[in-house]
Protein backbone atom coordinates (compact mmCIF):
# COMPACT_ATOMS: atom_id res chain seq x y z
CA UNK A 1 0.00 0.00 0.00
CA UNK A 2 1.35 3.36 -1.06
CA UNK A 3 3.10 4.98 2.18
CA UNK A 4 3.01 2.04 4.31
CA UNK A 5 6.08 0.06 5.78
CA UNK A 6 3.43 -3.07 6.70
CA UNK A 7 0.71 -1.72 8.92
CA UNK A 8 3.31 1.45 9.62
CA UNK A 9 3.21 5.38 7.73
CA UNK A 10 0.61 6.37 5.99
CA UNK A 11 -0.82 10.53 5.71
CA UNK A 12 -3.01 11.13 9.33
CA UNK A 13 -3.10 14.65 8.42
CA UNK A 14 -5.46 17.54 8.10
CA UNK A 15 -7.59 17.65 4.88
CA UNK A 16 -5.14 21.04 4.13
CA UNK A 17 -2.39 19.50 3.95
CA UNK A 18 -3.46 16.18 1.57
CA UNK A 19 -2.83 18.39 -1.83
CA UNK A 20 0.63 19.45 -0.59
CA UNK A 21 1.37 15.87 0.26
CA UNK A 22 0.52 14.89 -3.19
CA UNK A 23 2.42 17.51 -4.75
CA UNK A 24 5.50 16.62 -2.94
CA UNK A 25 5.44 13.15 -3.66
CA UNK A 26 4.75 13.11 -7.31
CA UNK A 27 7.99 16.05 -7.21
CA UNK A 28 10.14 13.52 -5.58
CA UNK A 29 9.49 10.66 -7.38
CA UNK A 30 9.89 12.79 -10.55
CA UNK A 31 13.03 14.34 -9.12
CA UNK A 32 14.41 10.86 -7.92
CA UNK A 33 14.56 9.61 -11.06
CA UNK A 34 15.96 12.49 -12.62
CA UNK A 35 19.71 11.90 -13.91
CA UNK A 36 19.90 15.76 -13.88
CA UNK A 37 18.48 15.76 -10.41
CA UNK A 38 20.76 12.91 -9.27
CA UNK A 39 23.65 14.67 -10.70
CA UNK A 40 23.71 17.57 -9.24
CA UNK A 41 22.95 16.25 -5.68
CA UNK A 42 25.87 14.21 -6.13
CA UNK A 43 28.30 17.39 -6.66
CA UNK A 44 26.59 18.99 -3.74
CA UNK A 45 27.32 16.13 -1.32
CA UNK A 46 30.80 15.81 -2.43
CA UNK A 47 31.21 19.52 -2.93
CA UNK A 48 29.30 20.72 0.26
CA UNK A 49 28.83 18.25 2.32
CA UNK A 50 32.02 16.75 2.26
CA UNK A 51 31.39 13.29 0.93
CA UNK A 52 32.27 9.99 0.98
CA UNK A 53 33.11 10.22 4.87
CA UNK A 54 36.13 8.06 5.49
CA UNK A 55 35.42 4.52 7.73
CA UNK A 56 37.67 5.04 10.76
CA UNK A 57 38.97 1.73 12.89
CA UNK A 58 38.83 2.45 16.17
CA UNK A 59 42.05 0.31 17.53
CA UNK A 60 41.77 1.83 21.14
CA UNK A 61 38.25 1.37 21.26
CA UNK A 62 38.64 -2.24 19.83
CA UNK A 63 41.07 -2.78 22.50
CA UNK A 64 39.89 -1.69 25.42
CA UNK A 65 36.63 -3.95 24.69
CA UNK A 66 38.81 -6.78 24.40
CA UNK A 67 36.57 -8.52 21.65
CA UNK A 68 35.23 -7.54 18.16
CA UNK A 69 37.15 -5.07 15.89
CA UNK A 70 34.97 -1.73 15.65
CA UNK A 71 34.87 0.56 12.84
CA UNK A 72 33.28 4.00 12.94
CA UNK A 73 31.19 5.44 10.08
CA UNK A 74 32.34 9.23 10.36
CA UNK A 75 29.19 11.02 9.92
CA UNK A 76 30.57 13.43 12.37
CA UNK A 77 32.52 14.58 9.38
CA UNK A 78 30.12 15.71 7.62
CA UNK A 79 30.03 19.73 6.89
CA UNK A 80 27.64 20.87 9.85
CA UNK A 81 28.93 18.29 12.04
CA UNK A 82 26.28 15.57 11.32
CA UNK A 83 24.76 13.02 8.60
CA UNK A 84 21.32 15.91 8.95
CA UNK A 85 23.12 17.77 6.08
CA UNK A 86 22.50 14.65 3.70
CA UNK A 87 18.51 14.90 3.69
CA UNK A 88 18.45 18.92 4.38
CA UNK A 89 20.44 19.66 0.94
CA UNK A 90 18.15 17.03 -1.08
CA UNK A 91 15.24 18.49 0.10
CA UNK A 92 16.53 21.74 -0.62
CA UNK A 93 17.13 20.86 -3.98
CA UNK A 94 13.72 20.05 -4.39
CA UNK A 95 12.24 22.84 -2.57
CA UNK A 96 14.07 24.98 -5.45
CA UNK A 97 13.17 22.49 -8.14
CA UNK A 98 9.68 23.05 -7.19
CA UNK A 99 9.72 26.93 -6.83
CA UNK A 100 9.17 26.83 -2.72
CA UNK A 101 11.13 29.71 -1.69
CA UNK A 102 10.26 29.41 2.18
CA UNK A 103 11.82 26.52 4.28
CA UNK A 104 10.44 25.57 7.91
CA UNK A 105 12.14 22.81 9.84
CA UNK A 106 12.26 21.39 13.83
CA UNK A 107 14.97 20.36 15.61
CA UNK A 108 15.93 18.91 18.78
CA UNK A 109 19.66 18.77 18.83
CA UNK A 110 19.93 21.69 16.55
CA UNK A 111 21.88 19.67 14.45
CA UNK A 112 18.86 19.32 11.20
CA UNK A 113 18.59 23.14 12.28
CA UNK A 114 21.81 23.80 11.43
CA UNK A 115 22.00 21.77 8.40
CA UNK A 116 18.54 23.05 7.32
CA UNK A 117 20.01 26.72 7.88
CA UNK A 118 22.98 26.10 5.97
CA UNK A 119 21.25 25.00 2.77
CA UNK A 120 19.09 27.83 2.74
CA UNK A 121 21.96 30.26 3.00
CA UNK A 122 23.71 27.94 0.33
CA UNK A 123 20.98 28.20 -2.19
CA UNK A 124 19.33 31.86 -1.04
CA UNK A 125 16.40 30.60 0.45
CA UNK A 126 14.18 31.70 3.63
CA UNK A 127 14.57 30.09 7.14
CA UNK A 128 12.44 29.53 9.64
CA UNK A 129 13.18 26.83 12.39
CA UNK A 130 11.20 25.76 15.61
CA UNK A 131 13.10 24.38 18.31
CA UNK A 132 11.49 23.76 22.11
CA UNK A 133 12.78 26.66 24.85
CA UNK A 134 14.42 23.14 26.63
CA UNK A 135 16.61 22.44 23.86
CA UNK A 136 17.65 25.84 23.05
CA UNK A 137 18.75 25.89 26.78
CA UNK A 138 20.97 23.26 26.54
CA UNK A 139 21.79 23.55 22.56
CA UNK A 140 22.65 27.14 22.87
CA UNK A 141 25.93 27.03 20.46
CA UNK A 142 23.42 25.47 17.96
CA UNK A 143 21.23 28.36 18.36
CA UNK A 144 23.97 30.75 18.34
CA UNK A 145 25.14 28.79 14.85
CA UNK A 146 21.43 28.96 12.68
CA UNK A 147 21.26 32.72 13.49
CA UNK A 148 24.26 33.06 12.05
CA UNK A 149 23.00 31.27 8.86
CA UNK A 150 20.56 33.49 8.71
CA UNK A 151 17.81 31.29 10.33
CA UNK A 152 14.87 33.11 12.23
CA UNK A 153 14.28 30.89 15.24
CA UNK A 154 10.76 30.27 16.74
CA UNK A 155 10.85 29.48 20.55
CA UNK A 156 8.40 26.46 21.43
CA UNK A 157 7.52 27.01 25.16
CA UNK A 158 4.37 24.17 25.05
CA UNK A 159 4.05 21.02 26.68
CA UNK A 160 7.93 19.50 27.09
CA UNK A 161 9.52 22.65 25.43
CA UNK A 162 11.77 19.96 22.86
CA UNK A 163 11.55 18.31 19.77
CA UNK A 164 7.57 17.22 19.69
CA UNK A 165 6.34 20.30 20.56
CA UNK A 166 8.70 22.14 17.69
CA UNK A 167 7.61 19.16 15.34
CA UNK A 168 3.75 20.06 16.22
CA UNK A 169 4.47 23.74 15.74
CA UNK A 170 6.16 23.54 12.48
CA UNK A 171 3.20 21.21 11.03
CA UNK A 172 0.33 24.39 12.29
CA UNK A 173 3.15 26.55 10.21
CA UNK A 174 3.13 24.64 6.94
CA UNK A 175 -0.83 23.79 7.10
CA UNK A 176 -1.21 28.09 7.38
CA UNK A 177 1.33 28.29 4.61
CA UNK A 178 1.45 25.41 2.95
CA UNK A 179 1.65 27.78 -0.91
CA UNK A 180 4.75 29.12 -0.60
CA UNK A 181 6.45 26.88 1.97
CA UNK A 182 8.62 23.69 2.38
CA UNK A 183 8.49 21.70 5.55
CA UNK A 184 12.25 20.36 5.88
CA UNK A 185 11.21 17.00 8.44
CA UNK A 186 14.79 15.81 9.93
CA UNK A 187 14.16 12.50 9.91
CA UNK A 188 12.27 9.00 8.97
CA UNK A 189 9.19 10.57 10.96
CA UNK A 190 5.80 12.29 9.73
CA UNK A 191 3.24 11.77 6.93
CA UNK A 192 4.02 9.90 3.42
CA UNK A 193 6.31 10.46 1.45
CA UNK A 194 8.45 12.06 4.42
CA UNK A 195 9.92 8.30 5.91
CA UNK A 196 10.19 7.05 2.50
CA UNK A 197 12.29 10.50 1.16
CA UNK A 198 14.08 11.05 4.14
CA UNK A 199 15.35 7.28 4.05
CA UNK A 200 16.17 7.44 0.09
CA UNK A 201 18.50 10.62 0.80
CA UNK A 202 20.34 9.47 3.92
CA UNK A 203 21.06 5.99 2.31
CA UNK A 204 24.07 7.51 1.38
CA UNK A 205 25.81 6.31 4.48
CA UNK A 206 24.91 2.72 4.01
CA UNK A 207 25.84 2.31 0.54
CA UNK A 208 29.35 4.48 1.49
CA UNK A 209 29.59 2.49 4.33
CA UNK A 210 29.40 -1.73 3.16
CA UNK A 211 31.96 -1.25 -0.05
CA UNK A 212 33.87 0.46 2.02
CA UNK A 213 33.84 -2.31 4.60
CA UNK A 214 34.01 -4.72 1.88
CA UNK A 215 37.17 -2.96 0.91
CA UNK A 216 38.77 -3.11 4.41
CA UNK A 217 37.76 -6.13 5.92
CA UNK A 218 36.87 -8.52 2.58
CA UNK A 219 33.62 -9.25 4.47
CA UNK A 220 30.51 -7.62 6.15
CA UNK A 221 30.35 -6.59 9.73
CA UNK A 222 28.87 -9.10 11.94
CA UNK A 223 26.87 -5.89 13.42
CA UNK A 224 25.98 -2.59 12.42
CA UNK A 225 24.54 -0.50 15.55
CA UNK A 226 22.83 2.97 15.13
CA UNK A 227 21.23 5.16 17.86
CA UNK A 228 17.80 5.74 17.03
CA UNK A 229 15.59 8.48 17.80
CA UNK A 230 13.77 9.41 14.54
CA UNK A 231 15.42 7.31 13.12
CA UNK A 232 17.09 8.33 9.89
CA UNK A 233 21.03 7.72 10.39
CA UNK A 234 20.03 4.27 11.98
CA UNK A 235 17.81 3.70 8.47
CA UNK A 236 20.18 5.18 6.73
CA UNK A 237 22.87 2.61 7.42
CA UNK A 238 20.67 -0.30 7.72
CA UNK A 239 19.07 -0.27 4.34
CA UNK A 240 22.64 -1.13 2.40
CA UNK A 241 22.45 -4.44 4.95
CA UNK A 242 19.22 -5.24 4.94
CA UNK A 243 19.53 -8.37 2.69
CA UNK A 244 22.34 -9.82 4.15
CA UNK A 245 20.67 -11.65 6.02
CA UNK A 246 23.35 -12.72 8.48
CA UNK A 247 24.22 -8.69 9.29
CA UNK A 248 22.43 -8.31 12.55
CA UNK A 249 20.93 -4.73 12.61
CA UNK A 250 20.93 -3.15 16.42
CA UNK A 251 19.12 0.02 17.37
CA UNK A 252 19.69 2.07 20.37
CA UNK A 253 17.07 4.11 21.88
CA UNK A 254 17.73 6.60 24.38
CA UNK A 255 17.44 4.98 27.98
CA UNK A 256 16.76 8.15 29.55
CA UNK A 257 17.50 7.41 33.75
CA UNK A 258 16.04 4.07 33.59
CA UNK A 259 12.74 2.01 32.81
CA UNK A 260 9.41 4.07 33.87
CA UNK A 261 6.83 6.02 32.30
CA UNK A 262 8.33 9.49 31.96
CA UNK A 263 11.64 8.67 32.31
CA UNK A 264 13.18 7.40 28.76
CA UNK A 265 12.76 7.93 24.92
CA UNK A 266 12.31 4.16 24.00
CA UNK A 267 9.58 3.97 21.65
CA UNK A 268 10.58 0.73 20.17
CA UNK A 269 11.43 -0.80 23.38
CA UNK A 270 8.57 0.70 25.87
CA UNK A 271 6.10 2.06 23.51
CA UNK A 272 3.09 0.82 21.13
CA UNK A 273 1.46 1.62 17.70
CA UNK A 274 -0.81 4.88 17.20
CA UNK A 275 -0.69 7.75 15.29
CA UNK A 276 1.84 11.30 15.95
CA UNK A 277 3.10 13.58 13.55
CA UNK A 278 0.90 12.19 10.86
CA UNK A 279 2.31 8.78 10.92
CA UNK A 280 1.27 5.15 12.43
CA UNK A 281 3.63 3.93 14.51
CA UNK A 282 5.61 3.11 17.80
CA UNK A 283 5.30 5.74 20.33
CA UNK A 284 5.28 6.18 23.77
CA UNK A 285 1.74 6.66 25.24
CA UNK A 286 -0.24 5.94 28.78
CA UNK A 287 -3.60 3.58 28.64
CA UNK A 288 -5.41 6.30 27.71
CA UNK A 289 -3.58 7.13 24.46
CA UNK A 290 -2.14 10.19 25.40
CA UNK A 291 1.37 10.68 24.10
CA UNK A 292 4.05 10.74 27.07
CA UNK A 293 6.64 13.05 28.23
CA UNK A 294 9.97 12.04 27.43
CA UNK A 295 13.36 12.02 29.40
CA UNK A 296 17.00 12.09 27.72
CA UNK A 297 20.17 13.82 28.44
CA UNK A 298 20.32 13.53 24.56
CA UNK A 299 18.53 16.04 22.71
CA UNK A 300 18.37 14.55 19.65
CA UNK A 301 16.57 11.43 20.99
CA UNK A 302 14.10 13.28 22.89
CA UNK A 303 10.93 11.77 21.24
CA UNK A 304 8.16 9.86 21.92
CA UNK A 305 7.94 8.44 18.46
CA UNK A 306 9.93 6.47 15.93
CA UNK A 307 9.72 6.33 12.24
CA UNK A 308 7.59 3.36 10.46
CA UNK A 309 10.17 1.78 8.69
CA UNK A 310 11.34 0.64 12.13
CA UNK A 311 8.52 -0.29 13.69
CA UNK A 312 8.42 -2.97 10.84
CA UNK A 313 11.70 -4.12 11.23
CA UNK A 314 11.08 -4.43 15.01
CA UNK A 315 8.01 -6.54 14.09
CA UNK A 316 9.71 -8.71 11.76
CA UNK A 317 12.71 -9.25 13.39
CA UNK A 318 14.86 -7.62 10.93
CA UNK A 319 16.33 -5.16 13.33
CA UNK A 320 16.38 -5.58 17.21
CA UNK A 321 16.18 -2.51 19.64
CA UNK A 322 17.43 -1.99 22.70
CA UNK A 323 18.35 1.35 25.30
CA UNK A 324 21.00 2.62 26.79
CA UNK A 325 20.83 4.64 29.63
CA UNK A 326 22.30 8.72 30.16
CA UNK A 327 24.98 7.72 32.05
CA UNK A 328 26.05 5.10 30.32
CA UNK A 329 25.85 7.16 26.80
CA UNK A 330 27.79 10.08 29.18
CA UNK A 331 30.27 7.25 29.78
CA UNK A 332 30.90 6.05 26.18
CA UNK A 333 31.01 9.92 24.91
CA UNK A 334 34.00 10.94 27.57
CA UNK A 335 35.63 7.40 26.82
CA UNK A 336 35.64 7.61 22.47
CA UNK A 337 37.12 11.21 23.53
CA UNK A 338 39.85 10.66 25.58
CA UNK A 339 40.55 6.57 23.61
CA UNK A 340 40.12 7.98 19.85
CA UNK A 341 40.50 11.35 19.89
CA UNK A 342 36.57 11.54 18.72
CA UNK A 343 34.31 13.75 20.50
CA UNK A 344 30.74 11.87 19.59
CA UNK A 345 27.32 13.34 19.79
CA UNK A 346 25.40 12.41 22.70
CA UNK A 347 23.02 10.66 20.30
CA UNK A 348 25.89 8.10 18.91
CA UNK A 349 27.29 7.81 22.34
CA UNK A 350 24.19 5.45 22.80
CA UNK A 351 25.19 3.43 19.73
CA UNK A 352 28.79 3.23 20.98
CA UNK A 353 28.01 2.19 24.86
CA UNK A 354 26.09 -0.69 23.04
CA UNK A 355 28.82 -1.53 20.49
CA UNK A 356 31.19 -2.14 23.75
CA UNK A 357 28.49 -4.68 25.06
CA UNK A 358 28.87 -6.45 22.16
CA UNK A 359 32.33 -6.50 20.71
CA UNK A 360 33.20 -7.98 24.25
CA UNK A 361 30.83 -10.97 23.49
CA UNK A 362 31.38 -11.85 19.78
CA UNK A 363 34.97 -11.81 20.95
CA UNK A 364 38.11 -11.29 18.64
CA UNK A 365 36.73 -12.62 15.68
CA UNK A 366 33.89 -10.35 15.49
CA UNK A 367 33.17 -7.17 13.59
CA UNK A 368 31.21 -4.35 14.91
CA UNK A 369 30.06 -1.38 12.18
CA UNK A 370 28.72 1.65 14.15
CA UNK A 371 26.97 4.68 12.38
CA UNK A 372 28.90 7.43 14.50
CA UNK A 373 26.39 10.16 13.45
CA UNK A 374 27.55 13.37 14.64
CA UNK A 375 30.26 15.33 16.62
CA UNK A 376 29.95 15.93 20.10
CA UNK A 377 30.91 19.59 20.47
CA UNK A 378 27.30 20.92 20.81
CA UNK A 379 26.57 18.65 24.26
CA UNK A 380 29.45 20.02 26.27
CA UNK A 381 27.69 22.05 28.44
CA UNK A 382 25.24 18.79 28.80
CA UNK A 383 28.30 16.49 29.20
CA UNK A 384 29.27 18.95 32.23
CA UNK A 385 26.47 19.27 34.33
CA UNK A 386 25.50 15.66 34.37
CA UNK A 387 25.57 13.93 37.35
CA UNK A 388 26.61 10.62 36.94
CA UNK A 389 25.00 8.11 39.74
CA UNK A 390 27.76 5.69 39.55
CA UNK A 391 30.80 4.80 37.63
CA UNK A 392 29.73 3.13 34.44
CA UNK A 393 31.78 0.73 32.89
CA UNK A 394 31.03 1.31 29.43
CA UNK A 395 30.42 -1.69 27.26
CA UNK A 396 29.11 -4.14 29.94
CA UNK A 397 25.73 -4.08 31.71
CA UNK A 398 25.78 -2.66 35.20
Amino acid sequence: MKGRFGAYGGQYVPETLMSALEELDGAWREAWHDPGFQLELKAQLHAFVGRPTPLYAAERLTEHFGGAVIHLKREDLCHTGAHKLNNALGQALLARRMGKRRIIAETGAGQHGVATAAVCARFGLDCTVYMGSEDMRRQELNVRRMRLLGAEIREVTAGSATLKEAISEAIRDWVTNVGETHYIIGSVVGPHPYPEMVRDLQRVIGDEARDQYLIAEGRLPDVVVACVGGGSNAIGMFTAFIEDRKVRLVGVEAGGSGPGRGRNAASLVGGRPGVLHGSFSYLLQDPDGQVETTESVSAGLDYPGVGPEHSLLRDIGRAEYVAVTDAEAVAAFKLCSRLEGIMPALEPAHALHHAGRLAGRLGPDGRVLVCLSGRGDKDMESVDGFQEPAEIEVGRRV
